[in-house]
């Protein structure tokens, strides 16, 4: 499994924050919460591919590493 940040993990699990705010929205508020998701993505992606090169790791591991710990922190009953 890939080498991850608890950096990576909170960019990450707040780009589906962002995401999941999009549900139920029309119009100029889905276009506004949209650009808020698309920048908080691109924000997690880019420390994704920065950290992987740093560490010489599979960017798409280190993605999936991510993802896994997201979950897994949405589904930790602690929280």
């Amino acid at each position: 499994m890939a080498d991850i940040s608890d950096e990576l993990i909170r960019l990450a699990h707040r780009a589906e924050e962002e995401r999941a705010q999009l549900a139920g929205l029309e119009g100029e508020e889905y276009e506004v919460q949209k650009r808020r998701w698309r920048e908080a993505s691109g924000l997690a992606q880019a420390a994704i591919t920065h950290h992987a090169t740093a560490t010489e790791q599979d960017s798409s591991e280190v993605e999936k590493a991510v993802r896994l710990a997201v979950r897994r922190a949405e589904e930790d009953p602690a929280e």
